[in-house]
């Protein structure tokens, strides 16, 4: 009896000690961390389009036939050419006012020459009354009349567009003449230099169709017309230089869309560049429904998101990618690792601490693996379970 009890009670101990004597209990291996205070982001991805944004044509004023088109692509700073209408260059220069009338200098001849044109219909008029009444004409001819009228003044060009001019030419290195709005003769002797530096007839007059403005730098889009075609508004478009991303955003959803607002852009190759939101479109596109359609579609919003690191995107010039914008955020909350939390009998969760006691929580924010949680028992530095 004494060795069947021997027996027994070896078999029921296990022989050996061995450790498997319940295989379907888990493990009790874990770690402990404390509860910490920081904060909880809650970020929402969205598809963007990497890009250099929407395609603008390029006003061309000139007339006449398409002779030269750039590459698509092309970078075209201040004083590049555009395109050649009729052989002539279309120069970009850099400014918010377009384009509107030809600049020239004052010419006393001209003025003379106009001035002169009416005086002397006034005195063919008046020489022959004097003829018929015997009397010689009145004293002052049509070139001593021109002298006393001042017309060097009345054919003065001067104004915004003209300083405008004046500030590009001056940036090109073709100096000479005081940058201040007025176009003197100063200015036409630069104006010559610079249409010798692009093979044009030196003649000092712009015409309103040799430049082009725009705020900066361009990249050329696609052209409108053919080589021999004749130029149109929509001969060319361009672009910025510099790449944003697009994004469609849900109408209903796009209460993150403010200028100014902070985001992060993922590329193809899984680096991150930050961004910003730039501006925020007023037209609202819904699309097209599909088959099998409820009826229901969302409505978008374009979002543009500039990058200020430009380098950053390496050659990358166009594709898809993620953009990363925050939704909620709750700042400087007491927050463990999500694998801390416990299901309880009761409901809800709860957190084991170092003594093997339960504590309730109410849990809040889940972002990048942690979550806010709050609860009377709950405290910065608390240790708490963490299975591994």
């Amino acid at each position: 009896m004494a060795v069947v009890a021997t027996v027994i009670l070896v078999g029921a101990l296990g022989f050996g000690g061995g450790k498997d004597k319940h295989p379907g209990v888990p493990s009790r291996a874990s770690s402990f961390v404390p509860v910490t205070r920081a904060t909880v982001t809650e970020r929402t991805k969205v598809d963007g389009q990497l890009g250099y944004g929407a395609e603008v044509p390029l006003l061309v004023k000139a007339t006449g036939t398409v002779t030269w088109l750039p590459e698509q692509g092309t970078l075209v700073e201040r004083g590049g050419v555009l395109l050649r209408v009729n052989d002539r260059p279309v120069v970009l220069l850099y400014g918010s006012l377009p384009m509107y009338r030809d600049l020239r200098p004052a010419s006393r001849d001209s003025g003379r020459h106009q001035e002169g044109d009416q005086r002397a219909g006034k005195e063919r008029q008046d020489g022959a009354a004097g003829a018929a009444a015997g009397s010689s004409p009145a004293p002052g001819g049509a070139e001593g009349g021109a002298s006393s009228t001042g017309a060097g003044a009345l054919g003065e060009v001067k104004g915004s567009d003209v300083l405008q001019f004046q500030t590009n030419l001056a940036a090109l290195g073709f100096t000479g003449f005081a940058v201040d709005g007025t176009f003197t003769a100063g200015t036409a002797q630069a104006v010559r230099r610079w249409q010798k530096s692009l093979g044009l007839p030196q003649t000092g007059t712009v015409g309103v169709g040799d430049v082009f403005y725009s705020a900066g730098k361009v990249r050329i889009g696609h052209a409108g017309v053919r080589l021999g075609a004749p130029v149109g508004e929509n001969a060319l478009t361009y672009t910025g230089t510099a790449r944003n991303v697009v994004v469609n955003a849900s109408a209903a959803d796009a209460f993150w869309a403010v200028r100014g607002a902070p985001v992060r852009v993922q590329l193809p190759d899984g680096a991150f560049v930050r961004g910003e939101v730039e501006s925020v479109g007023k037209q609202v596109t819904a699309p097209e429904k599909g088959e099998g359609s409820s009826g229901q579609v969302p409505t978008t919003v374009p979002v543009s998101i500039t990058l200020r690191d430009q380098k950053s995107l390496g050659r990358l010039e166009s594709g898809p990618v993620t953009v990363e914008y925050v939704g909620r955020e709750a700042k400087g909350v007491l927050t463990v690792p999500v694998a801390a939390l416990v299901a309880l009998a009761e409901g809800g969760h709860g957190l084991e601490t170092a003594d093997g006691t339960f504590v309730a929580v109410k849990t809040g924010l889940f972002a990048d693996g942690r979550v806010e949680v709050s609860g009377p028992a709950v405290r910065e530095g608390l240790k708490v379970r963490v299975p591994e």
